[in-house]
């Protein structure tokens, strides 16, 4: 039984990873809670789930999820993030009142265009469970491990081995400096959007397969728990946010099989929050500020 909570918890966990990765990212550079992060979570599932009845190929509905979603970050980085943070005195406020906008005009899209029923994804993995030992695996728990491992050994890759990547970490350390130097800081930015919004297409997939159900309400959740594991997990840090996300998952999977809390499950990452910023303010990986 505790084998079996602890590949709950490492699958809910890296699917959460996933869908903070991408708001991390874009913190990292532009210093802002991007919410519409969780839209892309929602679209993807949707898009997804369209070319994979499509093209009757899952990884088809993957690739093509995540380049088109991915794609729909840069436009929404270059046409509505930038021209509001470039405009003199802007308010931190604003972009995250923007954001807040884009996925809600993107849940209600989604409803109008494809209906306010759930969709299933009906995949056959061929085989219902898969045991090893006394643990019993879900094909889609196997599935959601090798596709975190493999986006998150990607995501490694560009930051720490390409010089897209060595952009993205001068200019999220400082921007100004980052560009007074000669590092194009667009194609940074660039880079965190089409990556986390990306990466969240694919989590929206992964738990659409996960629980064989996708709904115009599937970004809800995420939206705001979202933000609970990037604080958590030190604002801007990568490794800090795939952290977080497991401990969350961790921490929900047991508090629901082991102990009876008042609050609701999805409550939960709150809770270890409010005392990792009693603990340690800056969060897991986050640097201490120098007075």
């Amino acid at each position: 039984m505790f084998s079996q909570q602890i590949m709950n918890a490492l699958a809910i966990g890296s699917v959460y990873a996933l869908t903070a990765m991408g708001a991390t990212l874009i913190y990292g550079i532009l210093g802002i809670l991007d919410i519409a992060n969780a839209g892309a979570y929602l679209i993807g599932a949707y898009l997804g789930w369209y070319i994979y009845y499509a093209t009757g190929s899952l990884a088809v509905a993957f690739i093509g999820s995540i380049i088109a979603v991915g794609l729909l970050g840069i436009v929404l980085q270059r046409y509505i993030y930038s021209p509001i943070l470039a405009k003199p005195h802007t308010l931190s406020i604003i972009p995250l009142v923007a954001a807040v906008g884009l996925f809600t005009m993107s849940s209600d899209l989604v409803r109008l265009i494809c209906g306010p029923y759930s969709k299933s994804y009906d995949y056959d993995f061929g085989v219902t469970s898969i045991n090893i030992g006394s643990i019993v695996m879900v094909p889609a728990w196997i599935l959601i491990f090798a596709l975190t491992a493999l986006l998150l050994l990607v995501l490694w890759f560009i930051l720490n081995k390409t010089k897209l990547g060595l952009a993205w970490r001068a200019t999220a350390n400082d921007n100004e400096i980052a560009r007074v130097c000669g590092v194009n800081t667009n194609n940074a930015m660039a880079l965190s959007y089409i990556l986390g919004y990306g990466f969240a297409a694919a989590a929206g997939i992964m738990v659409g397969l996960l629980y064989n159900s996708i709904t115009p309400a599937l970004g809800e959740v995420p939206s705001y728990k979202m933000l609970a594991i990037i604080v958590l997990g030190g604002l801007g840090n990568p490794l800090g946010t795939v952290l977080a996300g497991l401990i969350i998952g961790f921490v929900e999977v047991f508090a629901s099989a082991y102990a009876s809390f008042p609050i609701p499950k999805d409550a939960i990452a709150f809770v270890v929050l409010i005392i990792m910023l009693l603990i340690k303010p800056e969060g897991l990986m986050g640097r201490k500020n120098k007075v």
